[in-house]
């Protein structure tokens, strides 16, 4: 709902309900979910004391999944805050960690799906829209990594499409954000929609084409 403040809210709510349970995994798995909602919104320092936080509470027998979520959690977190290398690091750890995963059992509550390459994959380009790396989007098979529900696929498109507007393709940027923003208005998702005007205030021209003033004029009057 784009509703930040009560998101953390809740989060905060869901660390202290796993620590009383006294569940490492769960305590870990919603102390890093907290670290990703941070890392999106931008707050790489909190982001990444979340992560330490996580990891210390897993200690050294932490399973590979772990590893491998909360290192693609890092990445991200780094690409917030502009550090390409310490980024690519952290993808690389997640990958390795992923390549782990088919020699454990299925992944353990409250892990409920596999971490798979194209979850790290999806990982980089986030990460890569962050930094403003275009050939980080667009070395991947992006459509393919689309999937999931229709809310979490038209957060990657955007994420596609400020690789495309980073490389100057304006057009196809502006085409991959309207097929998100259709989405976010059809949920009513002010985190689709407001990661859209965020995009959207990337490209600073005083004279747009005409795709980008549709946009504008869809974005015009949303209230969510």
């Amino acid at each position: 709902m784009g509703d930040s403040g009560s998101a953390r809210t809740w989060y905060g709510s869901a660390v202290k309900a796993a620590r009383a349970a006294g569940d490492p995994l769960l305590t870990a798995y919603q102390a890093g979910s907290l670290a990703q909602f941070e890392a999106h919104a931008g707050n790489a320092a909190q982001a990444l004391n979340l992560i330490r936080r996580a990891r210390r509470a897993l200690g050294d027998s932490r399973p590979a999944v772990a590893d491998a979520w909360l290192s693609s959690v890092e990445a991200l977190a780094h690409a917030a805050a502009g550090d390409q290398r310490a980024a690519d690091t952290a993808l690389a750890v997640s990958r390795t960690a992923t390549e782990n995963l088919a020699d454990e059992e299925p992944p353990p509550w409250p892990w409920v799906f596999s971490f798979t390459p194209a979850k790290v994959a999806a990982a980089r380009v986030a990460c890569g829209a962050r930094l403003g790396l275009a050939d980080w989007v667009m070395s991947e098979d992006t459509e393919a990594l689309a999937t999931g529900h229709e809310k979490q696929r038209a957060l990657l498109i955007l994420d596609i499409a400020v690789g495309h507007l980073a490389a100057g393709r304006v057009e196809a940027a502006f085409a991959l954000a309207g097929r998100a923003l259709t989405a976010g208005l059809h949920y009513r998702s002010g985190r689709i929609v407001e990661r859209a005007r965020a995009m959207r205030r990337t490209l600073t021209t005083a004279t747009p084409p005409k795709i980008v003033r549709d946009f504008d004029e869809r974005l015009h009057g949303v209230y969510l």
